[in-house]
């Protein structure tokens, strides 16, 4: 698995400004330690971190973490010297580790409690879409009854508050092949590869009865840390 956690965190700053956002503190706890531990319970064991800012917090982290797993867990990290975008780490990542199959990708501040093995191990891309009752901070994702993507109305929602509907989830399934021709470049994965891939028929979505936070803000990410705390005593 590819996990995305080299981004600035700009928006959440207000909330978290002592580490990078994927190590923000859930209750106590680095929001990473809880996706790895969810990762793992998910059937993951190969992790491939993208970093870049204050990277080196996240490496201490994984560092002293690293002793206490399964010794079938295997954790490796690459740091980007300049920003390359979500695209364009990935596609790194995929020339640096000379990878040729399938890829799993997942962003490090977007909390899903199963869903993984919803993406089967099908040859053709996939993302990982959920169903929200706000989607005023993201953009829809539409496909037809095969599950076939056909447009993504990014921000279009943001115009009416409080609309229902179907979102990326920041969990995809891609063939390596289709970010091997961006070596080198900076580029977005949701703006420049997801959409061409739907335009040609190539995008399959795979709707996942999960709950769902991205972090990416403070309201999000206070309303995550409430509801880890209520889970957390359920559990």
């Amino acid at each position: 698995m590819l996990v995305l956690a080299g981004g600035f965190g700009t928006r959440l700053s207000s909330a978290v400004s002592d580490v990078p956002k994927a190590m923000a503190p859930i209750n106590g706890v680095p929001l990473l330690k809880l996706q790895l531990d969810n990762w793992i319970m998910q059937g993951q064991s190969d992790f491939v971190f993208l970093l870049h800012h204050r990277a080196s917090l996240i490496i201490d982290f994984l560092e002293k973490l690293i002793p206490l797993l399964d010794r079938e867990i295997n954790i490796q990290w690459i740091v980007e010297k300049s920003p390359l975008g979500t695209g364009g780490s990935i596609a790194n990542a995929i020339f640096e580790l000379n990878l040729r199959e399938n890829v799993l990708i997942a962003n490090a501040d977007t909390w899903l409690d199963c869903g993984i093995q919803a993406l089967s191990e099908a040859n053709f891309a996939q993302i990982g879409v959920v169903k929200v009752k706000d989607t005023s901070r993201y953009g829809l994702v539409e496909f037809d009854y095969k599950g076939n993507v056909t447009e993504f109305s990014e921000k279009k929602a943001t115009l009416k508050s409080n609309l229902e509907g179907i979102i990326n989830a920041g969990i995809y399934k891609l063939p390596a092949s289709v970010l091997r021709k961006y070596k080198g470049q900076i580029f977005s994965l949701e703006n420049d590869v997801l959409p061409v891939l739907a335009h040609k028929g190539l995008l399959h979505a795979v709707t996942l009865k999960s709950s769902f936070f991205d972090i990416g803000v403070p309201t999000d990410y206070y309303q995550f840390c409430d509801w880890h705390k209520i889970s957390k005593k359920e559990g």
